[in-house]
């Protein structure tokens, strides 16, 4: 987990410095825009989905039962957009907020403009000078540093998968 928790703390550095340069940064606690409009079910690699299990075993069985549904639900569903299985959708919250894989903690704060990976509602922002003077992360590094975190599949496969599809 080392390299996963070094790669979290270059990337909560980054996104700090982004917040206290520009105090008004969309992203926070209770926007949700972006788990709500997901392009693609989530990808993780074998150590992201290790770490957001701890998170899941502190849910409540009731509340473990919800995300399954909805996980089926979403392995089931092929347009687009794709609400995030683990969204508290009365809260906007995430209940495993503190475990969450790296493309959410780089949504918003992280780019690939190629790929369709940015908030459009913060690029609005920089299109019209409000964040003119914003300095993104950037996405592929983050990506380069996944890359040796373990097989990389869907959020639903982990879930078919259970603990069984733990890289241990």
């Amino acid at each position: 987990m080392t390299r996963l928790v070094e790669l979290h703390t270059r990337i909560d550095t980054r996104v700090a410095t982004i917040r206290s340069d520009a105090p008004d940064w969309l992203c926070g606690k209770g926007c949700a825009k972006c788990c709500r409009s997901l392009a693609q079910i989530p990808q993780l690699t074998a150590k992201e989905w290790d770490l957001l299990q701890e998170g899941l075993t502190t849910l409540t069985p009731e509340h473990l039962a919800e995300i399954h549904e909805r996980v089926k639900a979403l392995a089931g569903q092929s347009a687009r957009p794709f609400v995030c299985p683990l969204l508290d959708q009365a809260t906007n919250a995430c209940p495993v907020y503190a475990q969450r894989p790296v493309a959410c903690r780089t949504y918003g704060f992280y780019v690939q403009r190629e790929l369709g990976l940015y908030c459009g509602d913060i690029e609005a922002q920089v299109a019209d000078g409000t964040l003119a003077e914003v300095v993104w992360g950037n996405h592929d590094v983050i990506d380069q540093s996944l890359a040796g975190l373990g097989e990389v599949r869907p959020l639903t496969e982990w879930f078919a998968l259970g603990n069984s599809g733990s890289a241990g």
